[in-house]
């Protein structure tokens, strides 16, 4: 093998070994861990698939009802917030999409989101959303309880989040919009399309690749929604916003004694779940022969 030959790999393996070694070695160790009874700090004891047991089909255990609360409403956010996160930054991207007066501010507007972090994001958004001084309420004329009833929790939730997702994906929508040619558009204008059957017939077909892709993508994420809930509602109310990851964490590193067994089968599950979800949608959305 030549010296060029070599050039490819040396190119990856950066990444690759940051990969290995911050996503690989874990992955794999979290999966051995669920397969034992383990605090951390003492020595792991092989009891197999008990882990899985008690949090599938032991229904007295407590392990159980949160895991099977947290599954759910991951789930419930999951298809509350992905459609939005699909269409919302879609539909503002085929809006900018034309040279207009003030694009660029408009664009940057709906990119800055995407710069904060999603503590920063939910700190704003808690002032906006506060029941006694917030604007929201203010604009609306109501006291509404928004961390603390639903189903006004869950919609407060799912508008911060899109608000957070909206630059990223109109960037790509947007990109992928710039390489449709403009003589499709004014084919069809002069024969007698209207806007709304360009956007079906022109626009939709020319970027489902990167729209799959945002599906995907976004789908992922948000069945690793943690950030908002916890800092939001903090679970609530009544632990209706308690998603997986908060028990996962909560099992293994919260106040007194450490399951990381239980926490990891948790885990193990969710990443199932994740691997699952995503296998359908790359199914159903695959190039067709």
């Amino acid at each position: 093998m030549d010296k060029k030959s070599y050039t490819p790999y040396m190119f990856i393996a950066p990444h690759l070994i940051l990969f290995i070694v911050f996503f690989g070695i874990p992955a794999v160790f979290g999966i051995v861990v669920s397969f034992t009874k383990w605090n951390i700090l003492g020595t792991p004891e092989w009891v197999g698939l008990k882990n899985y047991a008690e949090i599938l089909s032991d229904s007295s255990s407590t392990f159980y009802t949160q895991f099977h609360i947290g599954i759910k409403n991951t789930l419930l956010f999951t298809l509350l917030s992905v459609p939005f996160c699909i269409i919302v930054p879609l539909l503002l991207a085929c809006a900018l999409n034309t040279k207009t007066k003030g694009q660029k501010i408009f664009q940057s507007i709906f990119y800055l989101p995407t710069l904060f972090s999603i503590s920063s994001v939910i700190l704003a958004w808690g002032f906006l959303f506060n029941k006694n001084f917030g604007p929201i309420n203010k604009m609306l004329g109501n006291a509404i309880n928004w961390g603390g009833i639903q189903p006004y929790t869950w919609i407060a939730i799912v508008i911060i989040t899109v608000w957070w997702y909206i630059g990223g994906n109109m960037v790509i929508y947007q990109a992928a919009l710039a390489g449709v040619p403009i003589d499709m558009y004014e084919a069809a204008s002069l024969d007698g399309a209207g806007a709304i059957t360009k956007f079906f017939k022109i626009t939709l077909p020319s970027i489902k690749n990167q729209i799959a892709y945002t599906l995907v993508i976004t789908t992922i994420a948000q069945l690793n929604i943690y950030g908002q809930p916890l800092m939001f509602s903090k679970g609530g109310p009544a632990n209706s916003t308690s998603v997986l990851l908060m028990y996962i964490k909560q099992t293994a590193f919260g106040s007194g004694e450490s399951i990381a067994g239980i926490a990891s089968a948790m885990a193990v599950m969710l990443g199932l779940c994740i691997v699952f979800v995503a296998s359908l949608q790359f199914y159903f959305l695959r190039e067709k022969a």
